[in-house]
């Protein structure tokens, strides 16, 4: 019944963010870098946010620091989205958060080079969640994949309140009925995947450092091959990687091979899905096991973007 109410609040939270996004004009415009023809409301992805927040007074304030975090990491993003904020600004807010929530993982006891290689791999990956949030359905598809992968390794290790787990999915569902259509009501926006790849994060850092398994960070393989290939090829162009662009191998498939974009994300959040089964599986071998399966699914992973991506634009030279 509780997890029901949270839900119906959700629906009434997101419906009345519609209203207040289409009074003040928080839309996004279509361009030539976009994947989508139509003005759509931005933004939608707050409601992780509510979520979470429902857990947070459900709980009685477990985890203060991440929750601290996540609401500033947030609340800039959200302001972001309406007004273009400076970079460095967003900067030293996604700084100050990230550290809170190494603080609520007490991070800070471990050795200190750790601290610096933690900032880089956390920021990237909320970067690259964020960059990966191009077409309708995508971040849905994969947060559900990996919430779906905490709930497991939760089950045996309980390394977290599985009720933030249960209520980040809840709002998930909630944006993904508006999202996952051929013409959605609603894009996440950047507060919605930097919201979203922040409560992630801090779960998969609980199960590694509760753990001491590093390959549950495999939970974000397939984003994190598309994001660093794409990146690699773009600064093999001499590109500027950090303006806005439609080249990831995702994109190339919805926009240039004219994919359905709602089957192409329901498969990047299935092949998240598999690689995270390999990887649970993985984590009660030794560490040289380990390190030989993430090599491996790295490696195919790294062959399958190379080969489709060679395939849809050869096809393209090829009609040309």
């Amino acid at each position: 019944m509780i997890y029901a109410l949270i839900a119906a609040l959700l629906f009434a939270a997101i419906l009345l963010y519609f209203r207040i996004a289409d009074r003040y004009n928080i839309i996004d415009k279509p361009n030539q870098r976009s994947s989508h023809t139509q003005v759509t409301i931005r933004g939608g992805g707050v409601i992780f946010y509510f979520g979470v927040l429902a857990w947070f007074i459900w709980s009685g304030g477990v985890y203060p620091l991440f929750f601290g975090g996540l609401t500033l990491i947030v609340l800039i993003s959200f302001l972001d989205d309406m007004l273009t904020l400076s970079n460095r600004l967003r900067i030293i807010i996604h700084l100050v958060a990230v550290l809170l929530l190494f603080a609520e993982v007490q991070l800070f006891y471990y050795s200190w080079y750790v601290i610096p290689i933690a900032l880089v791999l956390v920021i990237g990956t909320i970067n690259a969640y964020n960059f990966m949030d191009g077409i309708n359905g995508i971040t849905a598809m994969n947060s559900f994949a990996v919430l779906w992968l905490l709930w497991l390794a939760n089950r045996d290790l309980g390394f977290i309140d599985d009720r933030l787990l249960y209520c980040t999915a809840i709002a998930n569902a909630v944006f993904a009925f508006f999202n996952f259509r051929r013409r959605a009501k609603c894009f996440a926006g950047d507060v919605g995947s930097v919201g979203m790849s922040f409560v992630l994060i801090f779960a998969t850092l609980s199960l590694i450092l509760t753990t001491g398994n590093l390959i549950y960070i495999m939970f974000f393989a397939v984003y994190g091959v598309d994001s660093v290939l794409t990146i690699i090829y773009r600064l093999a162009r001499r590109e500027n990687i950090f303006q806005a662009h439609r080249t990831h191998l995702y994109q190339y498939l919805a926009n240039e091979a004219g994919g359905n974009r709602l089957v192409i994300a329901t498969c990047y959040g299935m092949l998240q899905v598999g690689v995270g089964m390999l990887v649970v599986s993985a984590a009660n071998y030794a560490s040289d096991t380990q390190i030989k399966v993430s090599l491996c699914v790295l490696i195919l992973l790294t062959l399958a973007y190379i080969g489709i991506r060679r395939y849809v634009l050869d096809g393209l030279s090829f009609k040309a």
